[in-house]
């Protein structure tokens, strides 16, 4: 468990920069590989973005989009749909400096209690080529669908 003060706020308009420095990051393997100007990168990925939030909004129109703050300090975001039937987490990523020291797993672990308590199913997707699998899975998450890209994960309350 992290030792980081890990607290969240709603994400407004003022944090489209930031949120596409999150979403930036969490596609950095893959612009490298491009042949792409650092300008058409960032086009590119900011349509990509916009596209993102379009299709969650629609999908997921009341679901809780936060920044998640570690020390105060904007490292993520963490966008979550509770639902009388399920809670699913939509989104969590991490700039990479805040990644691998057990944030994600103490957000995840505050999703699982509070589906415990309201008994209802936690779900989430996740890219089938993703390391974070391994951590959904040693949080008792199960495949319980898929298709060519992702795998969609539950547990039980």
């Amino acid at each position: 468990m992290s030792s980081d003060v890990v607290t969240r706020r709603p994400a407004n308009e003022d944090d489209l920069s930031f949120l596409l420095t999150v979403y930036g990051s969490t596609r950095a393997e893959e612009m490298a590989q491009l042949p792409w100007s650092d300008a058409q990168k960032s086009a590119f990925l900011g349509n990509q973005l916009e596209a993102q939030h379009a299709y969650y909004a629609q999908i997921f129109p009341f679901a809780d989009r936060e920044i998640l703050l570690v020390d105060g300090e904007p490292a993520g975001r963490f966008y979550v749909d509770r639902g009388e039937e399920e809670i699913h987490v939509i989104d969590i990523a991490l700039l990479p400096p805040y990644r691998n020291r057990g944030i994600g797993t103490q957000l995840l672990g505050e999703v699982l209690a509070e589906g415990a308590r309201t008994g209802v199913k936690v779900t989430i997707y996740v890219e089938k080529h993703n390391p974070a699998k391994r951590l959904y899975q040693r949080l008792g998450f199960e495949v319980i669908d898929q298709d060519d890209v992702y795998y969609l994960l539950a547990k039980a309350p």
